[in-house]
């Protein structure tokens, strides 16, 4: 099962890779926002019309889109290490004599974390939203750089920034598909894998 959901997440990742990438701007700082993300076969895909009527607004908009992304991302990752039963030893809750294996897999997990937990996470969202990664930030860099890298060739970095968008947007729409049939079918990702089951429109057990 494990090796099967690897092959999935590898195979997904290969997929969703940027095609190759428009020239980037000269500065070594600085890329081309509206370049990026523009991936063949639909190039910049602007079907109201924004980009024209509102480009003061695209800033955020591009700013909004990376933060999902990258939340999307973490989330996948999270659902497939936890459906492939990888969780941390301990206790979530000590008083509530809750481990981190009695979480429940899929979306019902949440159901499980005590308010005191999901109050907590509240707030370091919130510190992460105000603080550490402002939300008034558009830019996305926040200092972290690329796995603490400090990219300064432009073509080099308006790739992975490229391959980021994309990824996110694959992640954005994985985690939707995962929690909707989920939803639909009463079955977490491994218990779909586990019974061959592709279509969300069948009763759960078999590929239709």
């Amino acid at each position: 099962m494990k090796l099967l959901l690897a092959s999935v997440l590898a195979g997904s990742a290969a997929a969703f890779a940027p095609a190759a990438q428009q020239a980037a701007s000269s500065s070594l700082n600085m890329v081309n926002e509206l370049e990026l993300g523009a991936t063949a076969p639909l190039g910049v895909f602007d079907p109201l019309g924004w980009l024209d009527n509102e480009p003061e607004s695209f800033e955020r908009r591009r700013a909004v889109e990376r933060k999902h992304g990258r939340i999307a991302m973490a989330a996948m990752v999270g659902v497939i290490v936890h459906n492939n039963g990888i969780h941390f030893d301990g206790y979530l809750s000590p008083s509530a004599n809750l481990k981190f294996e009695d979480v429940p897999q899929g979306v019902d997990g949440i159901r499980a974390i005590p308010t005191a937990g999901l109050l907590q996470i509240l707030f370091f969202f919130a510190l992460v939203e105000l603080a550490w990664m402002p939300a008034s930030d558009y830019s996305g860099d926040y200092g972290v750089g690329w796995f603490g890298d400090d990219i300064k060739n432009p073509e080099e970095k308006a790739r992975k920034l490229n391959a980021e968008l994309n990824n996110g947007r694959a992640a954005m729409m994985g985690i939707m598909g995962n929690m909707v049939v989920e939803v639909i079918t009463g079955q977490t990702m491994a218990e779909q894998y586990a019974a061959g089951h592709i279509s969300p429109f069948g009763d759960g057990q078999g590929v239709f």
